[in-house]
């Protein structure tokens, strides 16, 4: 079983995508368990519950912690061995396909969900092992990224989702965009479904679909086509 522990100062915010559909699945068969831990619980003013300050330099905004985020993280690693302590961050290596691949074969995880203006540097630099960035763009917190993490990831995990080649043909796994899927009726509005898939001819219907990824991808994202 796969063990991701989120850390966070709004637990709140990750309740429903943690709890639905694929990722809901994946925890009742017992292939994931997913922890969100509440950073304030380790905060050192337990009466105001208080995991920030002002930053040194008189920079505007609020900084987090080093204390309260060394205390979650060597809480949760007196209880197991992790492969990756991950912080979400604008700045951070750029989350996609192979990155998720990778994931999904470790077995422990800890995600560290940034705020505010960020975390102390020297939790960066002493306590986390991955950086990970979901895009170009500035959120709110980095909870929506750590779902956005785990929903990519868990789904990967052998019995996550029923038809296990479904994943494996999704857009990115091999650089390609996925090609075009149509479904009934195969003709509305007198907008047809492509005779190819029509036909029964599976060899041929590969390769058209091959076809479709390759132009796609050459049409909408050549940065990642590859010849």
């Amino acid at each position: 079983m796969m063990h991701i522990d989120i850390i966070t100062v709004l637990p709140e915010l990750l309740d429903s995508p943690l709890n639905h559909s694929i990722l809901k699945r994946a925890k009742e068969k017992g292939l994931v368990e997913i922890n969100v831990h509440d950073l304030r619980d380790y905060s050192l003013d337990q009466r105001h519950r208080r995991v920030d300050d002002y930053p040194y330099g008189g920079a505007a905004g609020m900084v987090m912690q080093i204390e309260p985020i060394d205390r979650a993280i060597s809480a949760l690693k007196e209880k197991r061995n992790y492969d990756e302590v991950i912080y979400t961050s604008p700045d951070g290596e750029m989350f996609n396909q192979p990155m998720a691949n990778s994931l999904s074969m470790a077995q422990n995880l800890i995600i560290l969900c940034g705020h505010y203006k960020g975390i102390d540097y020297r939790i960066r630099e002493h306590l986390i092992t991955k950086e990970i960035s979901i895009g170009d763009y500035v959120l709110t917190g980095g909870e929506l990224a750590a779902a956005v993490i785990c929903d990519s990831v868990v789904r990967l995990i052998p019995g996550a989702i029923g038809d296990e080649q479904s994943a494996l043909s999704d857009s990115f796994q091999d650089n390609l965009l996925a090609p075009p899927v149509y479904t009934r009726p195969a003709e509305y509005k007198g907008w047809r479904v492509p005779d190819i898939l029509l036909s029964g001819h599976q060899r041929k219907i590969e390769e058209w679909q091959h076809e479709q990824s390759v132009e796609r991808t050459k049409r909408l994202r050549p940065d990642l086509y590859k010849d």
